[in-house]
């Protein structure tokens, strides 16, 4: 049995007894086409049984009602909760997310914008691989595609960024750390290619030096952004002479593996060492014990990226202010009580 030709809009047009350019234009809604006839053209559209294909229009203006949302880690439960904020807000605005998950790759990123911008993405969100060169993005900005960095940013980029206040962040948590009667203090996590690392371990550093600490009683510890990252700092940090009593860790999936580590080694956080993480995922009021973190709210960093980027369309620019987001400490189980005594030394 022969298959049913496909309808086309010329079709549509000998129905409606229209041009072929009448039902285009009712086609994408536009509203120079007098009520009566683009009526009679819908009606034709009903009795012919055509199907807009909406994409390949997209396509062929170059242009889409799809976002690409790209992220550098979704199994870091921070990357998912900051996904889940940008969807909200392009679901309000009738926007298409589409999601793509680089994994720390910048090989897999590059492939990623590379599909994007051929698919004809209106923006882009954008959480850049460890690794990325500054470069990695002027086929996006040549291309006119707006797109906004969300929590990372690369170094001499002009690309708008979306960022909590990493520096005060991890000012807050040192003072914290210290005010527990701490005086050996650590940085755990993440690379120095990093700048939201950098961002962090100032802050850190700054406090420190206001409390007196010197760099002698200050250790800082690479590694991956994840559970088994922090796991490792720990490890390196119990095996000197002069071990800290305390932490302060890239993100909260450092912090957790930190405190894996410590009961691989019989050790608790709150009792037996103090742990700080950054972002204050939902998992982190939920652990055992539960996690001091410096809130930075992902959902409405999220959010805001995606206002931004859906801004910056309407307006027909690839140019935005930086959003610096605030941050507060949220202070639970995982630091203990004041204690003074603390030496660092575990037998």
């Amino acid at each position: 049995m022969a298959s049913r030709p496909k309808t086309t809009i010329l079709d549509i047009a000998r129905a409606a007894g229209v041009s072929k350019s009448t039902v285009s234009l009712v086609l994408q809604g536009s509203g120079l086409i007098r009520p009566d006839t683009a009526g009679k053209v819908r009606k034709a559209i009903e009795d012919v049984g055509y199907v807009y294909n909406r994409g390949a229009a997209n396509l062929r203006k170059a242009q889409s009602n799809v976002i690409g949302m790209v992220v550098n880690d979704l199994t870091n439960p921070f990357y998912a909760e900051l996904a889940v904020g940008m969807e909200r807000a392009f679901q309000s605005a009738g926007v298409v997310p589409f999601i793509a998950n680089t994994a720390e790759n910048p090989i897999r990123q590059e492939e990623v914008l590379k599909s994007m911008l051929e698919q004809g993405v209106a923006g882009l969100i954008v959480s850049p691989a460890r690794g990325t060169r500054p470069d990695a993005f002027r086929r996006v900005e040549t291309a006119g595609v707006p797109v906004v960095f969300a929590m990372r940013r690369l170094p001499e980029s002009r690309i708008p960024v979306v960022a909590p206040d990493n520096h005060r962040g991890a000012f807050l948590a040192a003072r914290h750390l210290i005010g527990k009667g701490h005086r050996r203090l650590a940085f755990f996590g993440g690379s120095a290619d990093l700048v939201v690392r950098h961002e962090r371990l100032e802050g850190f550093r700054e406090a420190c030096c206001e409390a007196g600490i010197g760099e002698a009683d200050i250790q800082v510890f690479e590694s991956e952004t994840n559970r088994k990252g922090g796991m490792a700092c720990l490890d390196m940090a119990l095996t000197g002479d002069m071990s800290p009593t305390a932490a302060l860790c890239f993100n909260d999936a450092v912090a957790f593996g930190a405190m894996l580590g410590l009961r691989r080694h019989g050790l608790e956080a709150g009792r037996d060492f103090a742990v700080v993480g950054f972002d204050d995922v939902d998992e982190a009021q939920h652990y055992m014990p539960a996690l001091t973190s410096i809130a930075v709210d992902p959902a409405g960093l999220g959010e805001r990226a995606a206002h931004a980027v859906l801004k910056m369309i309407q307006s027909r620019t690839t140019r935005a202010e930086d959003h610096i987001g605030s941050v507060s400490l949220m202070v639970r189980e995982s630091c203990g009580p004041y204690r003074p005594e603390m030496e660092g030394t575990f037998a």
